[in-house]
């Protein structure tokens, strides 16, 4: 009789043990899963940025090499240029919400809840299931 609770004990602990293995590398998927798709947002990101930067940059020569030509003075040109630069970053630093916090916490807002409602999704597609399995066993038995 001891040897059947103690094999019954033995045998609940590895299926928990098992269950909370199973559970903890479930967990560690899921985190993966949402780690990778905040990473591919941030990095397309920053490519933007870096793009955007680079455009800005060229746009940058070409107006100085333009008003250069035309005043016959590549200094005044490249300091025009310049001059736009810093009021471009003015502009920016003084409208940083508007233009770039509130937009980038939108998009990071709206992954998260389309990452919530997926979950949700999956979750009432478990239940649903669940729901007809055990009308076909009622069914059946």
């Amino acid at each position: 009789m001891e040897d059947n609770f103690s094999n019954y004990f033995s045998e609940t602990g590895k299926v928990a043990r098992n269950y909370l293995e199973t559970r903890l590398d479930l967990i560690k998927l899921q985190a993966a899963g949402k780690l990778s798709k905040a990473l591919g947002l941030f990095f397309s990101l920053i490519m933007a940025f870096l793009l955007f930067f680079f455009v800005i940059v060229f746009l940058g020569m070409v107006v100085g090499f333009w008003i250069g030509e035309m005043t016959n003075s590549f200094a005044i040109g490249f300091s025009c240029a310049a001059g736009f630069f810093v009021i471009l970053f003015i502009v920016i630093i003084l409208f940083r919400k508007s233009l770039i916090q509130r937009p980038l916490a939108n998009l990071l807002a709206a992954e998260l809840v389309e990452e919530i409602e997926e979950m949700d999704e999956r979750r009432e597609e478990k239940k649903e299931m669940r729901r007809e399995e055990k009308e076909r066993q009622q069914a059946a038995g």
